[in-house]
């Protein structure tokens, strides 16, 4: 053990000297202290004057353990106290000056390793807990080296789970409700005796479903892969659910006890709710290369098993001699669910796929190469993505290519619309639109191909808006294409039927209006501004009676109001006629 005094800072500053400097303070947007040099580091007057660097980059926050030497001076050179006098560094938590009062402000900005010295004021410097040769007035000076710390933190900022970090764990993570972990611990009551331990192995769970007591969940979700902690639970987060998690011959523990956990969440395997709403869960095997994804469009190779939860297998491609699985994403070339998961996928990965029956089979008997699916049955896929080709980016392509393009996506898109999938053929004409940006020029005779994909993609695009109730989006299509042709019919005419659904009927009539100005005879337009008329009627109907009850109400109170008040003055000419006969 080092035992610091003022006569061994030179022996830091000296041994240092052949060291690469690193950073040595943070304070704010203060240069780095360099070995030597002092500073004044807070408003109270704190001054810290680094004697040797420190190791990495961070530093202990308050409620952390730290454990320190330190020898205390006081301003005549006096040594007032010292960790070389019990041999041993001491260890405490940060915040409840349990050496000096200030102290712990100067200890909060060391690394790992540092040494050095600080200065107290005297109106800090007061309150030494382990001297009482220190004055008020005395200006003390502290030498320190911070050997170690631990990290502390409260789970449930409530002191019930009281987590300290042993040993850090690698940057991935912290796993979520979903995820499924492997972990390790031994639980003990505060006596030493261990009432629970896992095998070497582990255990693996999800952490939806809890395991052992609810503090475990709890802490779990705030480590990461390879952390090691010890976590003290206080009885209301120490409950045991012994029927679904405790093994076998574990000893009875009382309900008030306070437990200490020595936990390892060895790994964890990520959990994805690809739909929104768990009808499809992507449990990660295995990642994936780089960062591409297999999205929309891209042309993908699989291989996979399918089963039902009971174990049936039902289909499997890519194994035994069998060819892989080849289809387009978001093409409806497989189940529903199967498909947007393998659109979340990379390069490799590999990964269980939860698919229930929305996004599956749905309530039908399917028959499938190895045993038939039962209507509402869960599905399970095990995928592996092999390969996968992208679509070619538009940015990536000149300009006659992006009109093709263009030109291909809206025939699909039309195709689809015809076939009632109203969804995936709005994402094609949204393609449309990517492929010819409203902001690039386009020379004269590609700019009339463009400018007519443009309004027909909107036009088809607001009608399928309509067909799948997006009135808003609606709206908003045919605003654009009014944004170009003014007096384009079509677009007024959607639009207005848009307006009716939303309750607009003013500007529904605003809509009509002028697309009969324009197009005197036009049926569709008529039979819309009859329906209109109908709408207006029923809304005028009931505006009449609104305004009927409100009006007969307001009467009743006014009515009411002035039976009360006659009351009260017949009342108070009876107390008064009482009062005239009293004195008589």
């Amino acid at each position: 053990m080092v035992e610091f005094s003022m006569a061994n800072a030179q022996a830091f500053i000296d041994e240092d000297d052949e060291l690469d400097e690193e950073p040595g303070e943070e304070i704010e947007s203060a240069p780095p202290l360099n070995v030597g040099e002092e500073r004044e580091i807070n408003s109270n007057g704190l001054k810290k004057k680094l004697l040797k660097h420190g190791q990495g980059w961070e530093t202990p926050e308050f409620g952390d353990e730290v454990t320190v030497h330190y020898v205390g001076i006081l301003h005549d050179g006096t040594k007032s106290v010292s960790t070389g006098d019990k041999g041993e560094p001491v260890t405490f938590k940060l915040g409840q000056e349990k050496v000096a009062a200030g102290l712990d402000r100067g200890i909060v900005t060391m690394r790992k390793g540092e040494g050095a010295l600080f200065t107290l004021p005297s109106e800090t410097a007061f309150g030494l807990s382990d001297s009482d040769a220190v004055s008020l007035n005395s200006v003390v000076q502290f030498e320190v080296e911070l050997v170690s710390w631990i990290t502390v933190v409260d789970v449930c900022k409530d002191g019930g789970i009281i987590k300290k970090i042993l040993e850090k764990g690698e940057m991935i993570g912290p796993p979520g409700d979903l995820d499924e972990v492997l972990v390790r611990y031994v639980v003990r009551v505060l006596d030493g005796i261990t009432v629970a331990k896992t095998s070497e192995h582990g255990v693996e769970f999800y952490v939806k479903d809890g395991h052992f007591c609810q503090a475990l969940p709890k802490a779990i979700k705030t480590m990461r892969k390879g952390e090691k902690v010890n976590l003290l639970i206080q009885p209301q987060y120490a409950s045991v659910d012994r029927d679904k998690d405790s093994e076998s011959g574990v000893p009875s523990i009382p309900p008030s006890s306070i437990l200490s956990i020595d936990l390892e969440l060895v790994s964890f395997k990520p959990v994805i709710n690809v739909t929104g709403d768990l009808g499809v869960l992507k449990k990660i095997l295995k990642e994936g290369e780089g960062t591409l994804t297999a999205d929309e469009g891209a042309a993908v190779t699989i291989r996979y098993t399918a089963k039902l939860v009971d174990g049936t297998l039902l289909e499997k491609r890519g194994f035994d001699g069998e060819d892989a699985l080849k289809f387009i994403t978001d093409e409806e070339q497989v189940v529903a669910g199967l498909d947007q998961a393998v659109s979340t996928m990379k390069k490799g990965e590999h990964a269980i796929v939860t698919v229930k029956p929305d996004y599956g089979f749905g309530n039908t008997e399917v028959k499938r190469d190895l045993a038939m699916v039962p209507p509402c049955s869960t599905i399970i896929f095990e995928v592996e993505m092999l390969e996968f080709t992208k679509e070619k980016d538009p940015r990536e392509m000149n300009k006659h290519e992006r009109i093709q393009m263009a030109q291909r996506k809206k025939e699909e898109g039309n195709l689809l619309f015809k076939n009632g999938k109203y969804q995936r053929a709005m994402k094609k004409y949204e393609k449309v639109t990517d492929c010819i940006n409203e902001d690039e020029h386009f020379e004269d005779d590609d700019q009339k191909i463009v400018k007519s994909l443009r309004v027909s993609c909107w036009l088809n695009g607001a009608a399928a808006c309509l067909k799948r109730n997006y009135f808003q989006e609606a709206i908003k299509q045919c605003s654009k294409v009014l944004e170009v042709e003014s007096c384009n019919v079509k677009a007024l005419y959607r639009r207005a039927q848009a307006f009716m659904e939303t309750a607009d009927l003013h500007l529904a009539e605003l809509d009509i209006k002028k697309a009969l100005e324009i197009d005197p005879q036009n049926r569709e337009v008529k039979l819309l501004q009859k329906n209109l008329k109908q709408l207006q009627a029923e809304s005028n109907k009931r505006d009449a009676k609104l305004y009927t009850t409100m009006f007969a109400r307001l009467s009743n109170e006014n009515s009411s109001a002035a039976k009360r008040l006659k009351v009260e003055e017949m009342e108070s000419k009876n107390e008064e006629n009482v009062g005239e006969i009293n004195m008589r």
